[in-house]
């Protein structure tokens, strides 16, 4: 694989972090070290106002290698931004704060948990770097339930990617995964509002009706439950179908 391929030379990896003290440095060397096919790396971590002590240690962090909200090369391995909501306002939210701060030719988010592997980023780009797609899903669920993922969570997943797929003539097996691969000049033509996790079938109908050539490549998945850290619950999933219906596409 050529590094620069269509056009593109910078990848952004967008970090959004709240309360996950014990997880986000090892989530931040994973990526640091993670194979990105060639293209630099600039990385983008939004604290969404944690109160557990993760907003201190970026604080520090800021202070020792980003400089504030500027980015600066670290030994030449990567850039970093680090900003700071003051209140709480939820993972669209904080996306949407690291995609505006975005300045690469690609963009990945990356939770700040250990469920999503980076070490996957390199077939998360190929179809991008390579020209055949503007934007690459990673489904957690192509080859069934995996492991570290109840059965309820399976089932919601694939009946919120259905009524997706229903809405935007897709055709994902995993519309709700974190890892979604964009190049930033389709984002730049959609304008996103969802503050919570109805961002996730909004971005999905957007890049849709953008006309954005939507790949999709298996990856690894860790899941972790409601003791090790989960945030989304049942509430979550009734607002994803409220944003399908709302963003859904006039056929």
């Amino acid at each position: 694989m050529c590094p620069g391929g269509a056009g593109i030379s910078t990848l952004s990896v967008v970090i959004p972090v709240y309360n996950e003290r014990d997880t986000w440095q090892e989530v931040l060397r994973r990526v640091e070290s993670a194979d990105t096919a060639g293209l630099s790396r600039e990385i983008v971590l939004v604290d969404d106002a944690s109160t557990d002590g993760t907003r201190e240690q970026l604080a520090e962090f800021t202070r020792l290698h980003a400089g504030g909200e500027a980015a600066t090369n670290v030994g030449g391995a990567a850039a970093y931004k680090v900003l700071f909501h003051e209140t709480n306002r939820g993972k669209g939210a904080a996306v949407r704060t690291g995609f505006s701060a975005a300045t690469g030719d690609v963009v990945i988010v990356q939770d700040a948990d250990l469920e999503y592997d980076p070490r996957d980023y390199a077939q998360l780009l190929e179809p991008i770097v390579s020209g055949r797609a503007d934007v690459v899903y990673g489904s957690r669920l192509r080859e069934g339930r995996p492991a570290g993922m109840s059965r309820q969570s399976y089932l919601a997943n694939r009946f919120l990617t259905w009524l997706s797929n229903l809405s935007t003539r897709l055709d994902v097996s995993d519309m709700e995964t974190c890892y979604k691969v964009v190049r930033t000049e389709m984002l730049r033509r959609i304008e996103l509002c969802e503050d919570r996790f109805g961002f996730e079938p909004e971005l999905t109908a957007k890049l849709a009706a953008a006309g954005a050539r939507v790949q999709e490549v298996p990856i690894r998945y860790a899941g972790r439950g409601r003791a090790e850290g989960k945030k989304i619950g049942f509430a979550d999933g009734l607002r994803a179908i409220w944003c399908i219906l709302r963003y859904r596409q006039r056929h």
